[in-house]
């Protein structure tokens, strides 16, 4: 489960934050698109069960000793270096001031944690059972006696309530909307928690719920917690904070009497004892020092990079790898976004015009060596992407459109959304710039003096595309060379990793590259990435500020799916819409993660269906 943009990263590093800590996408950001809907008759127990599933139920039985995908034989030790892109301030990642460190969210644990090879189901880990009332109005979590924080104190309800409170009052808006429909969470002993839910259509709460990150509330006692800080926090997971240069690099350690190390859920997995993140000013130069031996393991996010940066003796010879793990993972949306609190972006005319400024195919053939399919969807790769004309669509799916006809783009009731695309020539780029300048004129801007202007106020027509890493500019750049030609004066800013995710959380940029990952069972976190409430808060994953009462309603009505056939129509409900809304220019995606490493781990035999997990990794002997 991917997700594009984090407090911990930005679009470009999105893959990269998710190969190299697993753990810290899912618990933080990524959490928000491990979530599902579906109503099953196995989701409402009569007992306290050892894991809950969306998707008929659990995998794995009660008393299974070990994930399919890990080697439970796999030999603890060694140290590995590892590499991250800009800088960090702040080893808070639950806030929104400061850039968090990498790696921060492997201190600490969760109530659950998911399989890789599910679409979503949670196991207990600080919990030793769930018991989910039948009617899904309330969850008990009843923790497990063994369970400690690093300095030997148990692990208790009150910091389990603690964490809820403080997360929702104090932590980064997502956890508003994420938990919005949690009426209540109390300690009803020492080791029992229950939530209680205001609604019972919002099917994935107790799931959403197990997801949360507990923190010590002793710790916290005595220290500000919506501050930055640079003292490395208590915690309770599989590494501690060892060493630290303030922006530079973070090493981990492997907590050796972890008090989760024989959990089923962790069997297998966390085999490095150190771990060390190098902090690199951007891919370009990081590509470089990955070559020579500076650190072990890279995510590729460059197609260009991919196909012609590891002609080395190295890779030749086999000491540094070349591998493409395929993976099963919803695809998401990676795009242009337009920040449509902008004036210039307001008109849903004029964003459909600029999209034919951006010409796929030829910067798939001449700038990714054609690796990528380009994305016609916000869940692409999965049956939960529309399809075609409405006309033949489901029953349901037509059906909860045509009751929100009044507020939506007329042409999603006629038409089939396809991105603007060329066949590769100049004839037919030119003939895509035609279709733009006659839609800009019906949207009221002409070309006066080679420049595109809006007759009605007689300003010219500029913006500024954010980057924060010099590998997006060769996309940006040609893109912006055809807005030229348009007559819009556009142009590219490049700023550094942290101005960027200053600029981004409180939404200071005209356009940038957005990115959402999704899951199979998509549900409360579209609230955080679309919904009206999250457009006016700073630090949400509403980047295009999106505010729109069709789509809230479309957003609630996905929620409260009833079945996974239901679901999958109000899913691809919403889709439409957003997709008729020209919120994003539509990149692309590829269905397999590329990983470059040095000749120095061991790995399981099988990848799961949500991709390669390095922390199932570990070190070869003598490495």
């Amino acid at each position: 489960m991917i997700a594009y943009r984090t407090k911990l990263g930005h679009a470009i590093l999105a893959a990269i934050m998710a190969i190299f800590d697993e753990r810290m996408r899912l618990m933080l950001r990524a959490l928000v698109i491990a979530a599902g809907l579906l109503l099953l008759p196995q989701f409402a127990t009569a007992a306290p069960v050892h894991a809950l599933a969306m998707h008929g139920t659990p995998k794995y039985a009660p008393g299974f000793k070990q994930f399919d995908y890990v080697n439970a034989d796999a030999p603890k030790g060694g140290q590995s270096v590892r590499a991250a892109i800009g800088s960090y301030d702040n080893l808070n990642p639950f806030i929104v001031r400061g850039t968090a460190a990498i790696g921060v969210m492997s201190i600490y644990d969760t109530l659950t944690t998911p399989s890789a090879d599910e679409p979503f189901t949670q196991y207990c880990l600080l919990c030793e059972s769930m018991d989910l009332a039948a009617d899904r109005s309330s969850i008990v979590f009843t923790l497990r006696a063994d369970a400690r924080w690093h300095d030997g104190k148990p692990i208790t309800a009150e910091d389990v309530v603690w964490s809820f409170e403080t997360l929702r009052a104090k932590g980064l808006p997502f956890y508003r909307s994420y938990y919005g429909n949690v009426a209540e969470a109390r300690a009803t002993a020492p080791n029992k928690v229950r939530f209680t839910f205001s609604t019972t259509e919002n099917r994935e709460l107790p799931l959403i719920i197990g997801q949360m990150t507990v923190l010590p509330k002793h710790y916290w006692a005595t220290r500000d917690f919506g501050a930055t800080t640079l003292e490395p926090p208590l915690g309770s997971g599989p590494y501690r904070i060892a060493q630290l240069d303030a922006g530079r690099s973070i090493t981990l350690e492997r907590v050796k009497d972890y008090w989760a190390a024989a959990h089923p859920t962790q069997i297998g997995r966390n085999n490095i004892d150190l771990l060390r993140y190098d902090y690199y000013r951007d891919q370009t130069v990081a590509l470089e020092a990955l070559k020579g031996g500076a650190f072990d393991i890279w995510n590729e996010s460059s197609s260009k990079n991919w196909a012609t940066a590891y002609d080395t003796p190295a890779v030749r010879g086999g000491q540094l790898i070349k591998a493409e793990f395929k993976h099963q993972r919803v695809a998401g949306m990676q795009g242009f976004v337009f920040n449509t609190r902008r004036p210039v972006f307001q008109d849903r005319r004029v964003r459909a015009a600029l999209a034919y400024a951006f010409d796929f195919t030829w910067s798939n053939a001449n700038l990714f060596y054609g690796a990528y399919t380009r994305s016609k969807s916000f869940w692409d790769n999965s049956e939960l992407a529309s399809r075609g004309l409405l006309a033949s669509a489901g029953a349901e799916e037509r059906a909860l459109l045509e009751k929100y006809r009044a507020e939506l783009p007329p042409e999603l009731f006629t038409a089939a959304y396809v991105p603007p695309d060329t066949d590769g020539t100049q004839a037919s780029f030119r003939a895509n710039l035609l279709k733009a300048r006659d839609q800009l004129a019906a949207a009221g801007w002409q070309v006066v003096n080679n420049k595109l202007v809006n007759r009605a106020a007689g300003k010219p027509m500029s913006f500024e595309i954010l980057l924060d890493d010099p590998t997006f500019e060769r996309i940006a750049l040609p893109f912006v060379e055809n807005l030229n030609r348009l007559g819009i004066e556009a142009k590219v800013r490049l700023v550094d990793s942290s101005q960027y995710q200053e600029r981004v959380d409180t939404f200071d940029f005209d356009m940038t590259v957005g990115n959402w990952g999704q899951s199979e069972s998509p549900g409360n976190e579209q609230r955080d990435y679309w919904g009206s409430d999250a457009a006016a808060e700073n630090g949400t994953m509403n980047l295009a500020g999106v505010k729109d009462p069709a789509i809230d309603a479309l957003i609630e009505e996905l929620i409260a799916a009833p079945t996974r056939e239901s679901l999958v129509a109000r899913t691809r409900a919403l889709d439409r819409a957003l997709l008729w809304g020209h919120y994003v220019i539509p990149h692309w995606y590829i269905p397999h993660d590329r990983v470059a490493y040095w000749d120095k781990f061991g790995q399981p035999a099988k990848v799961p269906s949500s991709g390669v997990q390095i922390d199932t990794w570990w070190m070869k002997a003598g490495r």
